[in-house]
């Protein structure tokens, strides 16, 4: 065999495998086991939606994702969690999202990126700039998706997602360490339970993770009238209890 064209071959095929990311630390952002515990603890309650099961990740301030998990409904009362097989990347999306978009300077949630990406707004196509790495999404075992084995695990997913459900994590210092991202219900129930999971997180003895940091152009909440109401109580919990929109 002509060994330049092996040689070409060998390394092309090198440069299209999905490998693992650098900078994969993810020390300073909660574990699958704690990030799943407090996703379910969020979606125990009612959160305005239609009350399903969940996705959620994390990734760390380089986009590389930390942890994937599903957790069940106290509602759907599923004993394995059963969520929108569809809403496994929107979740990793809009954790990427968060975390593309914030900085010392402001935080971004992807609710509030909605009104600022319609036709003829200010940032029109954003959504279109940093697609999803199908190569690294969809592979490995499906049966794995959710657990701490998760084929998605340190690896950077990329893609911008522009509807409630991805905030931004920050540490004592005011540093963006990274963000959270759910999905698998109503957009605004998806901001609702980010938001209700991230306070949770935050409130955990253990937790790295602390408040938005006060200064910082704030863009987190959800402002209805800007982005639509999705047609259940996500706006009275939003805009009530959890102080999630305006």
């Amino acid at each position: 065999m002509n060994t330049k064209f092996l040689a070409a071959t060998l390394l092309l095929g090198s440069s299209m495998a999905v490998s693992a990311a650098q900078n994969n630390d993810c020390q300073s952002l909660p574990s699958h086991d704690a990030l799943q515990a407090k996703l379910a603890e969020a979606i125990s309650v009612d959160n305005g939606g239609f009350n399903l099961d969940m996705w959620a990740t994390v990734v760390n301030r380089y986009g590389t994702v930390c942890a994937v998990v599903k957790a069940a409904s106290a509602a759907t009362a599923n004993t394995e969690a059963d969520p929108w097989p569809g809403s496994r990347v929107i979740s990793a999306q809009k954790a990427n999202t968060a975390n593309s978009f914030s900085n010392r300077q402001s935080s971004i949630s992807t609710a509030w990126l909605y009104a600022a990406t319609q036709p003829g707004a200010s940032l029109f196509g954003l959504q279109e700039s940093n697609p999803v790495d199908t190569r690294a999404a969809y592979r490995g075992d499906a049966t794995k998706y959710g657990t701490a084995n998760d084929s998605l695990h340190g690896l950077k997913v990329g893609g911008v997602n522009v509807f409630g459900g991805g905030l931004a994590l920050f540490n004592e210092a005011g540093d963006v360490i990274g963000a959270i991202g759910v999905s698998g219900d109503t957009s605004c129930a998806d901001h609702n339970i980010a938001w209700r999971t991230r306070d949770l997180l935050i409130a955990a003895t253990d937790a790295i993770i602390k408040n938005t940091p006060a200064g910082i152009a704030n863009f987190e909440k959800l402002t209805y009238g800007e982005h639509p109401a999705c047609g259940n109580s996500e706006q009275a919990i939003g805009q009530g209890e959890l102080g999630s929109a305006d």
